[in-house]
């Protein structure tokens, strides 16, 4: 605490408020720098000057826009932001490099590493938080992003750019023309192997008012990663259009489509959403990677209790098999990962999806469309006439589909669904609401799977800490809670560790790589199915089932917080959205 330290020293704070800001750092993790500006003890100039003082680094007066697109570049955005550092200027023999905490063994081994990847020498000058902030602003408002991103995948350097800047691509009667040439080609090639290589599950592409917004969802976090001249907007959504076969000259009404390309070798399909915006067609692509639909339970995270429940259902002759959580949370994975199991030679599966994501072979799937009057209770009807025995329906949204789900359990069908709930509990209300009679519910649904999913730690840099005293009692209070029998899940260890995040060049700097599910497993045992028939309160339901071994969402979280896979904040983020 060197910072606090002088400013004893020289008289600006007392002993016991320097004391009471240690606490206050150890207990929030900020460091000097932000809580002594926060508490508007010194001004920033005031106090970073005083750090230049006592590191013997020179300070260092930074004017945005006085940085060079091809400097700002030398440092990835990730890093910069989690590193609190950007490049300055460029000279013949060092590149100029400001960081606002050069005492940090982590932000000097990751320039270190960029130096050598890059090939530069460098001089570390300090400089202050608000000129680190508006050095990132600056960056975020320049297109040398894609300038550097097309460079990487082609060797004809500026010529992509300029011909995707012609003037030429407003004009309808020549888009499709322009779509065929290679650099249109080469450019929608650029955002698809980015997503790959990025591992990003979905590529938003967004007109805005001065330029092209890309942004990858990675890990479940939406970034922006690419910003291009508005200019290239036509030609990049009439490319993506003739690839999923939808109509180049409709852009007033949303299109749905998808497509598959090979990239590094793999193939891999997308699915195109389109969608009229102030500005232009905004396009949404989701990445369907064959592996995540092909994933094992132990993969998504299923295991222990959990997954012993799981495996006992689905042995069941038929039976409602019921998923729950918002948007994004896995759901779909996790039902293809059940199917992938009872996909055999001699069961008939059909499926009813909106849309397919996933192709599986063996299985027969069906993609609902409204707009004919197609819709889930219509294609349930004509699946009940195919002799399947394994039906996945889509989500459960209306009565009627709620009322041939259950019917379709009960003459001997295995059923799988989603239904909009906020807790694996919330399901048997939800039926009731939608006009499932109680006595039906026992007789039919058989469990109920409840997740969210958290990031996990990138397991080449994340660091071994000792949690705070808030923290170590949040974790041994919820540890305490698990249900005996699947206590043992959750190994304390004494003394108590956890595991932080860090950031490398494996993980982009973010200190995360992949995700994991947690999951709710509610069991319909006989003591809860006379509460069905009886008392349908979802606490009573909730209490019995954790006194028969449920595991809480929060609980599964404190497991693998325990098991060094994730990190308390990614659990209190999504168990918070519960």
């Amino acid at each position: 605490m060197k910072l606090l330290q002088e400013l004893f020293a020289n008289g600006i704070l007392s002993e016991s408020r320097v004391e009471d800001l240690e606490k206050e750092i150890k207990k929030t993790g900020k460091t000097e720098e932000v809580l002594i500006l926060e508490q508007k003890i010194i001004s920033e100039n005031a106090l970073f000057e005083l750090k230049s003082k006592i590191y013997g680094i020179p300070l260092k007066s930074v004017k945005p826009e006085e940085v060079p697109a091809d400097v700002l570049e030398l440092i990835p955005e990730e890093a910069g932001t989690n590193y609190k550092m950007a490049a300055l200027s460029k000279g013949e023999n060092f590149v100029q490099i400001g960081m606002v905490y050069p005492e940090d063994i982590s932000a000097q081994n990751a320039l270190r590493f960029l130096a050598n990847q890059e090939k530069f020498n460098y001089q570390i000058y300090l400089i202050t938080l608000s000129a680190l902030n508006n050095l990132l602003k600056q960056r975020k408002s320049i297109g040398a992003e894609t300038k550097k991103a097309l460079e990487e995948l082609s060797k004809e350097k500026g010529e992509i750019l300029d011909a995707l800047s012609n003037d030429s691509l407003n004009k309808n009667s020549k888009t499709e023309k322009i779509t065929e040439d290679a650099p249109v080609i080469k450019m929608v090639q650029v955002l698809l192997r980015h997503a790959i290589e990025g591992r990003a599950s979905d590529i938003h592409i967004e007109p805005g008012r001065k330029n092209l917004v890309v942004r990858f969802r990675q890990n479940g976090i939406l970034r922006p990663s690419l910003f291009l001249p508005l200019k290239v907007h036509p030609s990049i959504v009439a490319r993506i259009k003739i690839l999923a076969g939808l109509k180049i000259d409709e852009n007033r009404v949303p299109q749905d489509g998808r497509f598959s390309v090979k990239i590094n070798g793999m193939d891999i399909d997308f699915r195109v959403a389109t969608f009229p915006t102030l500005y232009g067609e905004k396009v949404e692509l989701r990445v369907l990677d064959p592996s995540t639909g092909s994933k094992s339970f132990e993969d998504l995270g299923l295991k222990g209790r959990n997954l012993e429940v799981v495996k006992i259902a689905i042995k069941k002759p038929f039976g409602m098999i019921l998923f729950t959580g918002p948007t994004g949370s896995g759901k779909t994975t996790t039902q293809y990962a059940i199917l992938r199991i009872l996909n055999q030679d001699s069961v008939n599966v059909v499926t009813l999806e909106d849309p397919i994501e996933y192709s599986i072979d063996g299985i027969n799937q069906s993609q609902v469309k409204p707009e004919i009057g197609y819709n889930f209770a219509q294609g349930l009807r004509q699946i009940l006439r195919q002799d399947p025995n394994i039906i996945m329906v889509g989500e459960i949204r209306d009565d009627e589909t709620a009322s041939l789900a259950v019917n379709a359990a009960l003459t001997g069908h295995i059923v799988l669904s989603t239904l909009h709930t906020n807790s694996s509990v919330g399901v048997v209300a939800r039926l009731m609401d939608m006009g499932v009679k109680p006595f039906l519910i026992p007789s039919t649904l058989r469990v109920v799977i409840s997740q969210r999913l958290v990031r996990t730690l990138c397991p080449q840099c994340k660091i071994k800490i000792r949690p705070s005293e808030k923290v170590k009692n949040y974790i041994l209070e919820r540890a305490k809670s698990i249900p005996a029998q699947s206590r043992s899940e959750a190994k304390v260890p004494d003394p108590l560790y956890i595991y932080t995040a860090k950031g490398c060049e494996d993980c982009g700097f973010t200190g995360y790589s992949g995700r994991a599910g947690l999951f709710e497993v509610l069991s319909i045992s006989e003591e809860i199915s006379e509460l069905i028939l009886k008392n349908p309160m979802e606490n009573l339901i909730f209490k019995t089932a954790q006194k028969q071994g449920m595991i809480t969402m929060e609980q599964a979280g404190i497991i693998k917080v325990l098991e060094g896979l994730t990190t308390i904040e990614e659990v209190a983020r999504v168990t918070e959205e519960k």
